[in-house]
């Protein structure tokens, strides 16, 4: 990304692919590749240098734009302070019922717009049933065939179960979102083992 700075403002952001006029001087697209960067920037060229300090987890947090600026020789691309996503669900209140904003299916308390917790719980629960699908199977051979499961496979879907219910619990738990995001930032110790909090679903089927 580049952009072209007159009078120390900045007027344009040419692309880098296409021949570009800069006062009464037309440039081929080459300046953009062959050009050294001293040499642009004598003429009032600069590549833009993006500075991500503030810039989040796009999971997480909304990013704001990012705004340009020229200073010190250089052009340099900055995020904003980035907003967290809301960790709630958000309910329609009477001032909305008021504003005659609620739709006819839905009522005072209803969710409006879903939070974090909400959608994570439904991945996890997702996940769960696609894994405990794996072995269903078992179950419909019991109920049609009267043979009885694998204590391995009974084993092995009441940790799925159990898992399910401590990470959904943690999950609803979560105080904000920052403490959501750590549930599933992942770690590396000593050993050179990698965790998140969070944990992760008995996903391996036993072996029979």
């Amino acid at each position: 990304m580049f952009a072209i700075v007159e009078s120390g403002s900045i007027t344009s952001m040419p692309r880098g692919n296409k021949s570009f006029k800069l006062g009464d001087t037309q440039y081929p697209a080459s300046v953009f590749t062959l050009w050294t960067e001293s040499e642009r920037n004598a003429i009032g060229l600069y590549t833009v240098e993006i500075d991500e300090t503030n810039k989040k987890n796009s999971k997480w947090y909304v990013n704001t734009n990012i705004t340009y600026a020229f200073g010190s020789g250089k052009v340099t691309g900055s995020y904003g302070t980035a907003t967290a996503k809301a960790h709630a669900d958000t309910l329609w209140t009477e001032q909305d019922k008021t504003d005659g904003l609620i739709s006819p299916e839905k009522d005072v308390g209803d969710v409006k717009v879903e939070g974090l917790k909400t959608k994570l719980i439904r991945e996890v629960k997702k996940q769960a049933e696609s894994i405990l699908n794996q072995t269903d199977w078992y179950i419909t051979r019991k109920a049609e065939k009267s043979t009885a499961i694998p204590s391995a496979i009974t084993t092995h879907r009441d940790a799925v179960r159990t898992k399910q219910a401590a990470m959904e619990t943690a999950i609803t738990n979560a105080s904000d979102t920052p403490a959501l995001e750590t549930l599933y930032t992942y770690t590396t110790d000593s050993d050179g083992v990698t965790t998140r909090p969070l944990g992760k679903l008995p996903s391996e089927i036993p072996t029979l």
